[in-house]
């Protein structure tokens, strides 16, 4: 009998998988995609496990546990590429970058789970996205049912979101190439929290041991680095990714906080590219009446630490965990009128249609 999710998981939830199967070797994960896909077979790619809220009746089909290891170095053109395999370990390679002097990811170090997940998410923290270093990706196309390189144009990279999480079914990423700058500094620090941790302005730099320390310690003190003595770290991390609106729902979500909460009343807003505008789902999570500590100590709550966090306390089931999560977004909802999404992957049952409240 396959053995419960919950402990291939960092929210310590889930429950059994049909069959698990551990790939150390590309060629062995091709082999199984391959055997699930001609069988009609339901597949799970389960790695580290830091993204996913797996349903308490489990997986009915095979989970592929990914654990291909590693890393390719290649110098020229000014930069220096790490082809890494999927199953490697995120915050040790990013750990790593930081030791041999390479800049690129040392904001996001700290983060959970394996290299493969990352582009799927384009994960990103204190002012870094992964998508911004990514040189390419090699996948196996299921459609296609071959071997395929995609360069970055072809990943469909956008905030919490790619061309991978947007078509779960079709791509298996084997590896990430990452192209990184040779440096002992960081590239420029945009987060405004960590600059002033460094002691740095906005747009300045600093050792890359000194940015890689000082996000490690802003992360630990929001739960977010995995720790077994932490409660609020047995999370999926940020549970709800901030929202981005157009010029007229931002403008109406401004005019909704005043009459909420008075014309002083600040939302936080962050400009995009595109023209639209993002604001905090913390914030606003705060402010619908949602504080730190909100649930059941028993079974779950959100984080003592950070509000986008919902944390297993030791006794909690998945569906205790989705049904505070709808309560949460319901509030929000009906305080503010905007829809929360959530970040992590659901894996056996789906955010719509879970109970709106804990009973």
């Amino acid at each position: 009998m396959s053995p419960d999710l919950s402990a291939y998981t960092t929210l310590r939830l889930g429950g059994p998988a049909g069959r698990l199967v551990e790939a150390i070797t590309e060629e062995a994960v091709i082999a199984t995609v391959r055997e699930c896909d001609a069988a009609g077979e339901p597949l799970l790619i389960l790695a580290g496990g830091s993204n996913v809220v797996v349903a308490d009746a489990g997986f009915p089909g095979t989970v592929l546990h990914l654990r291909t290891q590693g890393v390719r170095r290649a110098d020229g053109g000014g930069k220096v590429v790490l082809t890494v395999q999927a199953g490697e370990e995120w915050d040790a390679f990013a750990a790593r970058c930081a030791g041999e002097g390479l800049a690129g990811i040392e904001c996001l170090s700290g983060i959970p789970g394996s290299v493969g997940a990352t582009p799927i998410q384009n994960v990103g923290a204190y002012g870094q996205d992964v998508a911004e270093t990514v040189a390419g990706v090699r996948a196996y196309d299921r459609a296609a049912g071959e071997l395929v390189d995609l360069a970055p144009a072809d990943c469909g990279f956008a905030y919490r979101s790619s061309a991978f999480k947007a078509h779960p079914e079709r791509w298996v990423v084997l590896e990430v190439a990452f192209a990184l700058d040779r440096s002992k500094d960081s590239r420029p620090v945009r987060y405004v929290e960590l600059a002033r941790a460094l002691g740095v302005p906005v747009g300045g730099s600093a050792p890359l041991a000194e940015v890689r320390a000082a996000v490690l310690a802003l992360r630990r003190a929001k739960g977010m680095v995995l720790d077994p003595t932490d409660p609020d770290a047995t999370s999926a991390g940020s549970f709800f990714t901030n929202p981005i609106l157009d010029g007229d729902a931002f403008a109406a979500l401004e005019r909704r906080v005043a009459a909420q909460l008075g014309p002083e009343a600040r939302l936080p807003r962050w400009p995009e590219p595109d023209g639209r505008m993002k604001t905090s789902a913390a914030w606003l999570i705060e402010r619908a009446g949602f504080a730190r500590g909100h649930g059941d100590p028993v079974t779950v709550a959100i984080s003592s630490k950070h509000s986008l966090a919902l944390t297993n306390r030791g006794g909690g089931t998945t569906a205790q965990l989705v049904a505070l999560a709808h309560e949460i977004a319901g509030g929000v909802r009906e305080r503010f009128g905007v829809d929360l999404t959530p970040e992590p992957v659901f894996v056996g049952h789906a955010w719509d249609g879970a109970p709106a409240r804990i009973g």
